[in-house]
């Protein structure tokens, strides 16, 4: 094969932006981590318990709904054990980035998401003793009709979640083009 036709060598990525130390990542997970407790805040002192303002009537209402388990209800009344998991979790992800055990910028990302997620919601369970849930949308077609309340807190695990299978995916692919490129030099 022509040097011409051959595959251009994938370009490695550092694990995290250089040049900003820990100060870019701090400030990332500080401002995601102050918009959720600004939401929350907002919602506590204007939205009841339990109540609805709509925002876009039929489709999406502001709300104040409490939940003391984890995603979409699961485990309700389980708060201590979630503070547990949940610092357990944020030690483990620090840990995880200090060591670089996620390479690549999408992983890293992920890992700010994480850990904004984490301490947004680990910090409801302990002033409120619930996590104040008040996103709720309808999206007229079941299992959305309405979607579980959620906030910004979850949006950002959600968000790391989506990331991280993305990176684990690219990574597969790129071992197996790797692999590939290996069989074809024999």
């Amino acid at each position: 094969m022509s040097d011409l036709a051959q595959a251009p060598e994938p370009v490695s990525l550092p694990s995290r932006p250089s040049g900003f130390g820990w100060w870019l990542p701090a400030l990332t997970v500080s401002a995601l981590y102050a918009l959720d407790q600004a939401t929350k805040l907002w919602t506590v002192q204007h939205v009841p318990l339990g109540e609805h303002l709509p925002i876009l009537p039929g489709r999406f209402d502001w709300v104040h709904f409490s939940n003391t388990g984890a995603a979409f209800g699961v485990l309700q009344d389980s708060n201590k054990f979630f503070i547990g998991i949940s610092l357990v979790a944020f030690v483990g992800l620090l840990w995880a980035m200090a060591r670089r055990i996620f390479p690549g910028r999408l992983n890293y990302a992920a890992l700010l998401l994480l850990l904004s997620g984490i301490l947004g919601n680990v910090t409801d369970r302990l002033v409120h003793g619930y996590v104040v849930d008040f996103l709720l949308f309808d999206l007229g077609f079941p299992p959305a009709n309405p979607w579980p309340a959620f906030n910004v807190a979850d949006s950002c695990i959600c968000v790391a979640v989506v990331l991280l299978l993305l990176a684990s995916l690219l990574e597969e692919m790129e071992r197996r083009r790797t692999l590939g490129r290996v069989g074809e030099g024999r």
